[in-house]
């Protein structure tokens, strides 16, 4: 038995507007445990989580290597808190480490090391033979989920409205 079908059943007997909404919400709430498992499963022989990894693969993907720490929390989107322990972690691996900038001796960066460069490819190499948890889905289904999750996000404020042009893959570094 599907218990996301059952809570629909259930709700549409009672309050029938609102099943479509809570099952739709329930479905992304299952699914994003799902995926973070299958990502993360993907993850381990390289002994990263996907919040370590998403860290360490923005800061690869920056030319110098380094990011303001303030800034790497905005485009991950997490709490300041959060991107100190992941690139506390990072750190003592050797994969990153943390330096004052030169420009501004007030702010912190975080850097890539060449060993988490080199870390970072590998583990990306691995997600996307993974295909990041999605290997049952086409590049199409893949790009319609992007879309209708890129319209909820707008339609709750993450996003502006504008930005739902075409093409519209969004989502952390690996994104």
């Amino acid at each position: 038995m599907d218990p996301i079908a059952e809570a629909f059943r259930q709700w549409a007997a009672r309050w029938p507007q609102h099943a479509d909404h809570m099952a739709a919400v329930t479905s992304v709430m299952r699914v994003q445990q799902l995926l973070l498992a299958r990502v993360e499963d993907a993850l381990k022989p390289y002994g990263l989580t996907f919040a370590a990894y998403e860290a360490l693969r923005l800061l690869a993907f920056t030319r110098s290597g380094s990011l303001p720490m303030g800034k790497l929390g905005e485009r991950l989107m997490v709490h300041p808190a959060a991107v100190t322990n992941a690139v506390g972690r990072l750190e003592q691996r050797g994969l990153a480490r943390r330096q004052t900038s030169a420009a501004d001796r007030r702010v912190v960066l975080a850097a890539v090391t060449d060993e988490g460069r080199a870390l970072a490819e590998e583990a990306t190499a691995a997600l996307n033979r993974a295909a990041f948890g999605l290997t049952g889905l086409s590049r199409e289904q893949a790009a319609d989920v992007t879309g209708v999750l890129r319209a909820v996000r707008a339609v709750v404020g993450d996003i502006d409205a504008g930005d739902l042009g075409p093409g519209g893959s969004g989502g952390g570094a690996a994104g």
